[in-house]
């Protein structure tokens, strides 16, 4: 009987089912871009596009949500990763301590933290060569003078 149950067919039509049934978990509710309310003032044009690039899908409002991001269980992952991402840090929010947040954004993007592995696997343009992340770094509020590979150690 156990035999029967588990032939190619009925596995294939149960995982299928399992499948569908994990569409009705609406995810999709959640992923909005509420209205912008901050137009962060990068140093230079430069450090804006390479953040634009970047960071803002997942650190913004401007999120661009890509058709693979209504499908579980990528609409998942895609989604708690940017509301996660937002709570760290929204640009479209009003910003906090510039110079804080300059350091913070040199740590994480110097260790390679930022933009995350698997971000990168699907967005390849986020890629940041050593050339932009000094001018990401130089260019962010309250950054002056960081971009040069000086740390910030508190």
């Amino acid at each position: 009987m156990l035999k029967q149950f588990f032939r190619p067919r009925n596995v294939f039509i149960g995982l299928v089912t399992i499948f569908i049934l994990m569409q009705l978990v609406p995810v999709w509710a959640w992923q909005t871009n509420p209205p912008v309310l901050n137009d962060v003032a990068w140093t230079t044009p430069e450090a804006a596009s390479i953040a634009r690039r970047a960071c803002y899908d997942c650190h913004s409002n401007e999120t661009v949500w890509p058709w693979y991001s209504k499908i579980a269980p990528a609409s998942w992952l895609i989604t708690y990763d940017v509301i996660k991402g937002r709570n760290k840090l929204n640009f479209s929010l009003p910003l906090r301590e510039p110079t804080e947040l300059a350091a913070e954004i040199a740590e994480v993007v110097r260790e390679g933290e930022m933009p995350p592995r698997q971000y990168l696997v699907l967005h390849p343009e986020a890629r940041l060569s050593p050339a932009e992340i000094q001018a990401l770094i130089g260019g962010t509020p309250g950054g002056a003078g960081m971009g040069s590979g000086e740390r910030d150690d508190d």
